[in-house]
This record gives structure tokens, sequence and C-alpha cells, in this order.
């Protein structure tokens, strides 16, 4: 299946691995139209975040605007938004888009433990972003930072996921590889049910982007008309196979191999 214009808002990763240049690979290689509007510039690598320059929010305002009256979009994919303020933009351009499909990924600490999402602006995106999601694709932490409780068990993140509905966003896709265990299990709860996605462990290191690279290709399944759960099943099977091939770049966290599809 190709086609499909996904508009990405999110930070951007010099290392190459994750944030915006990662969602470019993943909705290139799934066959659709990647469109971005930046909202930060981050000095990275493999070993971590050295440094975060936030973009104005009227300058985002103007990236998103500008690139939907002319080009359009079939879906929307949010990433890093680290202030309140950018996230107050970004809900203020999307809630005016309500047929447009949102993939939000609450991006809140990097690989490496550095924070990219300010303390006081977790309110403002459940507030703001939440009841704008189609669908919402929380890891482990970002789960218990949302739901305000700890998640140890598979039966536990079926849990937070039915809290998480309550704040007014439609299906969570709980991602569990932050669990112990040679088995990944990710929940994808909505209110009709929960389905369950499991799958054997990958032992790398090399997972960087993963978050990134999982919204995106759901995001671009939707744009392509894919319907929710085939596009979450698409997403992983492109996530797991990138991660088996990653190339082994760096001394620390590295990349995930974008182009795998092409090589198969």
């Amino acid at each position: 299946m190709t086609g499909g214009r996904v508009l990405v808002v999110a930070g951007s990763d010099s290392g190459g691995g994750a944030g915006i240049q990662a969602d470019i690979k993943t909705v290139t290689a799934l066959g659709g139209y990647a469109m971005t509007a930046v909202t930060a510039l981050t000095a990275q690598n493999t070993l971590g975040v050295h440094g975060v320059l936030p973009v104005p929010p009227e300058f985002l305002r103007l990236q998103i605007e500008c690139v939907l009256d002319d080009l359009g979009a079939d879906s929307f994919k949010t990433g890093m938004l680290e202030s309140c303020a950018l996230i107050e933009t970004t809900a203020d351009c999307l809630r005016r888009r309500p047929a447009i499909p949102l993939v939000l990924d609450p991006v809140m600490i990097a690989k490496g433990g550095q924070r990219l999402l300010q303390e006081d602006a977790v309110a403002s995106l459940k507030r703001l972003l939440l009841p704008l999601a189609t669908l919402l694709t929380p890891n482990l932490p970002e789960a218990e930072t949302l739901a305000g409780m700890r998640i140890g068990s598979v039966d536990e993140m079926h849990y937070a996921a039915e809290v998480l509905l309550t704040l007014g966003v439609p299906a969570v896709l709980l991602k569990g590889g932050h669990l112990p265990g040679d088995t990944v299990t990710d929940l994808l709860v909505t209110e009709g049910g929960c389905e369950r996605f499991s799958s054997p462990r990958i032992h790398t290191r090399h997972t960087h982007g993963t978050g990134c690279t999982l919204a995106s290709a759901i995001a671009t399944g939707l744009a392509q008309g894919m319907a929710l759960g085939p596009s979450v099943a698409r997403a992983r099977d492109y996530v797991r196979r990138a991660i088996a091939a990653a190339p082994g770049l760096g001394a620390g966290a590295g990349p995930l191999d974008h182009a795998v599809l092409a090589r198969d």
C-alpha cells in the first residue's frame, strides 16, 4: 500500500536515529509522503542529548499552517513537544482539522535519560492534545506519568491503558518493551476491547528511535486508509525488522535500519 500524506510535528535528531529524521525515513519506507513541522533542534548522538534549542511557537504555527494550506495531510503524528507553549500551538492548529487522524507519541525522556518534556507541560499535554488524538502510543514510563501509577506487569498495563482512555483518547497502544523477559507485549486498548501483540525480544542495544519509528509507521498506515489494528500490526513488523537489521553505528544506543524493506 502506498500514498498518504503524513505531517509530523516533532523535534530534530542530529544523529539521525530518532525524531524528525526517523519519521521521514519511516514514512518514506512505507510508501507515504512525509512533511514536517520542527519543534526543536537537538544536538545528540547515540550516547545522549547534549543540547536542545526550541523553535518559537509562532514559527511552529507557520510551519504547520503553510504545509496544510498548500499540501494538506491525511494524518498527523506528534513527537517531542517540549513546552506548554508548543503544545498549545500544536493543539490550536490540529483541532481545526478534526477529521485528520492524529497519532500522539508522548515523548518525555530521551533514551539516555534527558528530559524532553518540561514537567509543567504534562498537564497541558493531557488537557489539550490527548482529546484530539486518534491513538496514544506511550511506553511504560510515559504511561506511568500520564496515568499516575506504577506498571509492573501486562495486567497492570491493561489497567493503565483503561485509565488513559478516561483522559479522552479513544485508543491507546501501550508498549511493553520496558518490562523484563524474553517476550515483548504491546496492548492496543479501545472502548471495544483489547488486542494483544507479542513477539520475541531482540536482545540489542541498537534501539534508538523505536518509539518515533513505530508511531510514524502507524500514522502512515492511517494516512493510507488502513484500519487501526492492521496499521499497528504492520508498524510493529516494520520496527522489528529494522531493529534486527540495525547497522551497529555509534558507541551507545544505535539507530535502526529504516531502509530494511528496500533490501528485502
